[in-house]
Formats: structure tokens, C-alpha cells, sequence
């Protein structure tokens, strides 16, 4: 086949690669500048491509185009491909063909990463013979190429699945389903959950479809009556008049039941006591994690083992010290209003909150009964606080304006008591500061590393 790939970073590369490997004829296209490491991945392969432009003569003469996620489906070389009837799949499509490997498929608007690492992390710390691949930044393609692992985890956002077709998961996890990019969905929600469900879509009989039964939207748009696979529910608490396949029975001990069995107690219990997660999003997490550890076959003593040891990806509710009884936590990742409830919510300490960046349109109102409840001072991070000074300065107790890290982690730092948590949560872009999230995240640890010292 003539297969044209669009887009050459991380899964349009794997998928040119695997492409080849299988004796395909391969063009990739990618409309901006291609990244040096990837340009020498194909020219070492051999492989024809271009950067700058989409050369429409050229693609149109695909058999076959994979595309990738970052592509929305508006741009005019899409539509023209489909104007002729062009097939256009995804990576994660085109890679499926070539594996036999059973695939633990996880997606979700919040805690996608999370739980792909975690589920990841459990799976080989148990000795599985596992891959990690997806929106995690590894291309499933390119590890099909060799084909060496028995499992692979992976985590799929919701334009992955938008283009594939009859790949069919081993496992899928839904987590929950909140208004995100509804740009690429026409502004519904309908359409964007249509788009995470697709996850479930190929499921049979062997299969199996982890979601969260205490999420509303997917309770309005997932129609369980009509898949045919094993569904596995989890919740925070028990319902006693449904199935739940796992749920908290306190603050640190879960159940987990693989089928609804009347004649048989067949549930195993998990202690998460010595797990790292800190939030009530990250218990939802875990519950759809250790469910698909359990499918895997794995005990609840090596679960528990590996939830001890599971460090979950740099920035996101991460501790990085705990300095005289006071913990300093690192989720430099919230860059958004929702992502700092999560973290707000899930401290049960009392928080000297340090935030704030390149504001993008927040609407506080969702953190104003968290910060009055939960924080104790807020230390503003940024060129221009006024808006949070403005939306909590009533609600907290103190409020301090830095305008360096080292300043924001001094003050966070002075005002904390035994006891307490320091947490960076920003809310909002680190552009006005710093490089990146990222950066941010670093800075922030090196200021509290300097503290212990």
C-alpha cells in the first residue's frame, strides 16, 4: 500500500517506521518544522518526507493516511482526503494490526497520565512482560516494530480515538468525561463523550470496560445495555443496590470484585496506605488501576507492593520534601482552575497555597469554599496578581505578592507551621515567570531542596 502519514513527531514517526518495517510505501508530511531528532529518525530509515507544507498532489495518491491527533479534522488536506473517500486512521489503528499483545486502554478529560503510569507501574513491578505507549509521549507503533511485550498500557486522548475504527482494546478504562477541547467538537459535550466512548466501542465478550459509575456526564451518554463485555463500575463508596466492582471501605483499604457473583464472595481487599496519591481524584485513579491489575492477574499483596513504590509523573501532586513537620508538594502541572481543585480538594491539612502565572480567563468561583476552608495564606506567584488578590483576599487569612520562586517558597515557608502543607498549585500559565510548567515545577523543588539544606 501507499500509506501517507501527516504530522512527524512522535506517532507519525513510529507509524512511518512501522510502515516500512511491513513493506508499505511511505511519504510523511508535516505542515510545520520537523524536529531534528525526528528528521534524522527518517532519514537514517530512509524514508521520504517533507516539512513546511502538505504537498496536496503527493497525499492524495495515499491508499491510506494516518494522521495525527494534533490534526483537526477542519483542515482543508482532510477534507479533500475525504472528499475522494481516502481511509484516514490513527497510530493507534495502524499499530493494532500488527500486535497480538492485550492492550490496557485508559482515557479520561482528568487523571488519563496518572493511571496509565500507575497501571503501568503495578503491571511491571509484578514481572509482566509490559510497554507503555500512547499520549504518554511513546509511539505504540514504533514498539510494534519489534513486538517484544505480552501487555501494553496505554493512555489515549480523546482525538486518538477519534480516528480509530476496529482496533479493539483488551481492557478499556474510562475515568470521567468533562468539558474539554469542545472546539474540535463542534462546542458538544455530546460529541466529545461520543468520542471517549469510542474506547468501548469494539469490546466483546472477552474484553473489559473499567468506568467510573460516580462520573454524571458518562452516566448520562454511556448506554451499558448495549455492550457486550465484562463492565466493571467503580465508585468511592459501596452502593448496595448495584454492582460495583470496586470501592473504598475506609480511608486507605479498597474492595475489589470481579464479577457480580450472588452465590460467592469473590472480592479481594487492597490496602493503599502506603501509596503516595494524594486526592480524591487520585482514589478514583487507583481504583481503575488496581482493577486492571487484578484482570492481570495480580495479587493483592503485589498490588499493594506496588503501590509503595509507584512515583507518579514530575509536577503533578508530587511531595518533594517534608521539612519540620511542614510537606511541600509539587503540582505545578495545574495550569488550570479544575486541576487546583483537585489538589485543593484533596489536602486535608491545612495549605499555605502559592499561585498564579499568566492568567487565561479563570473563573475562580469553583476554589472560593476550598480557599475559605482550606487555606490558611496565599502567596501570589506572578507579574500580575490582582485578580487573585481581588477574588481571595477576603477569604484567606493572608495574602503576600512575590514575584520570584525563591521569594514564593521563602514566604511559603515562613508562614507554614507543623503540620502544615505547602502546596504550588498555580491555576494558571507559567509564561509571565518562567519557560514552562515544567520549569516551574524544577525551580520550585531546587528552592525547597535549598531550604533543607
Amino acid at each position: 500500500m501507499n500509506i501517507v502519514i501527516l504530522g512527524a513527531a512522535e506517532s507519525g514517526v513510529g507509524a512511518a517506521l512501522l510502515a516500512q518495517a511491513k513493506g508499505h510505501a511511505v511519504f510523511v508530511s508535516d505542515r510545520g518544522p520537523i524536529q531534528d531528532a525526528y528528521k534524522e529518525k527518517l532519514t537514517r530509515a530512509g524514508i521520504e518526507f517533507e516539512e513546511n507544507q502538505h504537498t496536496a498532489d503527493k497525499i492524495l495518491q495515499a491508499d491510506e493516511v494516518v494522521k495525527s491527533p494534533g490534526i483537526p479534522e477542519k483542515a482543508p488536506i482532510i477534507q479533500q482526503l475525504w472528499a475522494q473517500g481516502t481511509p484516514i486512521i490513527s497510530e493507534i489503528e495502524f499499530a493494532g494490526r500488527y500486535t497480538k499483545a492485550k492492550s490496557i486502554c485508559i482515557t479520561g478529560t482528568n487523571g488519563k497520565t496518572t493511571t496509565t503510569l500507575l497501571t503501568y507501574h503495578l503491571l511491571k513491578s509484578a514481572g509482566l512482560n509490559v510497554g507503555l505507549a500512547g499520549n504518554v509521549g511513546y509511539s505504540l507503533a514504533e514498539q510494534v516494530i519489534e513486538d517484544k511485550f505480552d501487555y501494553y498500557v496505554l493512555e489515549l486522548s480523546s482525538f486518538q480515538l477519534d480516528d480509530t475504527h476496529d482496533f479493539q482494546p483488551w481492557i478499556a478504562v474510562l475515568l470521567n468525561i468533562t468539558p474539554d477541547h469542545l472546539d474540535r467538537y463542534d462546542y458538544s459535550l455530546a460529541k466529545y463523550a461520543e468520542a471517549k466512548l469510542r474506547i468501548a466501542r469494539n469490546l466483546d465478550s472477552d474484553g473489559h470496560f473499567i468506568y467510573n459509575a460516580d462520573d454524571a456526564v458518562t452516566g448520562r451518554y454511556f448506554q451499558s445495555a448495549f455492550l457486550e463485555t465484562n463492565q466493571l463500575p467503580f465508585s468511592l463508596h459501596r452502593h448496595a443496590d448495584s454492582f460495583r466492582a470496586a470501592y473504598f471501605t475506609t480511608e486507605t483499604r479498597l474492595c475489589t470484585t470481579l464479577a457480580p457473583d450472588l452465590e460467592q464472595d469473590n472480592s479481594v481487599e487492597i490496602d493503599t496506605a502506603q501509596s503516595p496519591l494524594i486526592g480524591q481524584h487520585n482514589k478514583q485513579n487507583t481504583l481503575a488501576a488496581v482493577l486492571a491489575a487484578r484482570l492481570a492477574g495480580l495479587s493483592a499483596r503485589q498490588i499493594e507492593a506496588g503501590l509503595a513504590t509507584f512515583q507518579n509523573a514530575d509536577h503533578r501532586l508530587r511531595l518533594v520534601a517534608e521539612i519540620n513537620g511542614v510537606k511541600f508538594i509539587n503540582d505545578s502541572k495545574a495550569t488550570n482552575v479544575e486541576a487546583a481543585w483537585f489538589a485543593l480538594d484533596g489536602i486535608r491539612q491545612p495549605i499555605v497555597w502559592i499561585a498564579g502565572g499568566a492568567d487565561k480567563g479563570n473563573d475562580y468561583s469553583s476554589l472560593l469554599h476550598l480557599a475559605e476552608t482550606r487555606v490558611k495564606a496565599l502567596v501570589c506567584l506572578g507579574v500580575d496578581n490582582e485578580k487573585l488578590k481581588t477574588t481571595f483576599s477576603p477569604l484567606v487569612p493572608q495574602l503576600e505578592e512575590t514575584r520570584s520562586m525563591a521569594a514564593a517558597v521563602q514566604r511559603a515557608a515562613a508562614l507554614a507551621a507543623p503540620g502544615d502543607v505547602v502546596l504550588l498549585s498555580p491555576c494558571c500559565a507559567s509564561f509571565d515567570l518562567f519557560k514552562n510548567y515544567e520549569d516551574r515545577g524544577r525551580q520550585f523543588a531546587a528552592e525547597v531542596q535549598a531550604l533543607q539544606q
